[in-house]
């Protein structure tokens, strides 16, 4: 256990430095792209009477730095409201704190990426089990070519056929938005009915792009471990077919287990092309629009959530593994 509180804390300190990095790095981006409607607003406030010096603390008060300050100065602004967890208000959305805003478009990216990823995980991985065991036959051969078409094509191609075929061509599924605005929000049958509708093409679109890897990834690990001296050793001592079957898929399945956590922050950036599509208001289609209204302080926190999805995806992928392989946890022990 203190090895692996050792390991947990390294990694926590490491994800500090990344977020602290990444952050810096958008920052500077972020105030270098033309346009800067904080400025447009300031100079506003100006003409509207205000002094300079009563416009820059408006300002400042209201998104939480200063427009017209060094960018050193905007800064130390605004990690000082980071570090009090207050990214400031929208520019795009005024009055709307930036936090309140990331909650609630997350939420809406968090249910499709989870059950799409987590779908064509199980369906992916029992699929490459029946294409490595079955590799030289048929089912083999069309399992494996399925998941080739599929890994090769980008999210947003499946989204844009997918869109085309259920929303054009057969229309019989929603498209835009999350649910219907005539259903009325609430725990009520018609509402969640239309919420799954709605959520529909963008998990399948997620399974369907992930699943291709997974079933490659799952029939690789699995001959890779037919080869092992161990399933050598489990059929010269007569075990039984389901017995070796068993120890096969479980030290197969062991490398998937941290993919399937990396991808799951992954997929967080990855979501724009798909909410852009879908017209999904999720995390990724907020990123674009408040690129598009040159919104510093969503981009902000757009990309730091982000950021800090995929560092805590890395640290709970190491932690997984160690948890999950004894032969990981002997060598640290080891070790120790």
């Amino acid at each position: 256990m203190t090895v692996i509180a050792r390991r947990l804390g390294g990694h926590l300190a490491r994800g500090l430095v990344m977020i602290l990095v990444v952050t810096t790095i958008s920052f500077v981006i972020i105030r270098n792209i033309p346009g800067d409607p904080l400025l447009a607003r300031y100079e506003k406030l100006i003409e509207q009477g205000m002094s300079p010096e009563q416009a820059e603390r408006a300002t400042a008060v209201l998104y939480g730095f200063m427009p017209s300050g060094s960018l050193w100065e905007q800064y130390l602004d605004y990690m000082s409201g980071l570090f009090r967890l207050d990214l400031g208000q929208s520019v795009s959305m005024p009055g709307a704190q930036v936090t309140d805003v990331l909650a609630s478009a997350a939420k809406w990216t968090v249910l499709p990426v989870l059950v799409g990823t987590l779908l064509s995980f199980l369906v992916g991985v029992t699929m490459g089990v029946y294409a490595a065991i079955r590799r030289s036959g048929k089912l083999g051969d069309v399992l494996a070519v399925s998941g080739s078409l599929l890994h090769g094509l980008p999210q947003y191609v499946l989204a844009l056929l997918l869109s085309a075929i259920f929303t054009t061509l057969l229309p019989i599924l929603s498209s835009g938005g999350t649910a219907d605005i005539m259903v009325e929000p609430g725990f009520n049958a018609a509402y969640i009915g239309s919420l799954i509708e709605h959520a529909t093409l963008p998990i399948a679109t997620y399974a369907l792009a992930s699943y291709g890897g997974w079933i490659l990834a799952m029939k690789s690990s699995v001959v890779t471990v037919l080869g092992d001296d161990f399933i050598l050793a489990a059929e010269l001592r007569g075990l039984r077919r389901g017995t070796v079957f068993r120890y096969v898929a479980r030290n197969a399945i062991l490398p998937l287990f941290t993919i399937l956590a990396l991808s799951l922050g992954l997929l967080f950036g990855g979501a724009i092309f798909i909410e852009r599509i879908f017209n999904y208001p999720g995390l990724g289609l907020l990123l674009i629009d408040s690129i598009t209204n040159r919104d510093y302080a969503l981009m902000g926190g757009a990309f730091l959530l982000i950021t800090v999805a995929i560092v805590i995806a890395n640290i709970a992928a190491d932690m997984l593994y160690t948890a999950i392989d004894p032969r990981v946890r002997s060598g640290e022990g080891g070790a120790a």
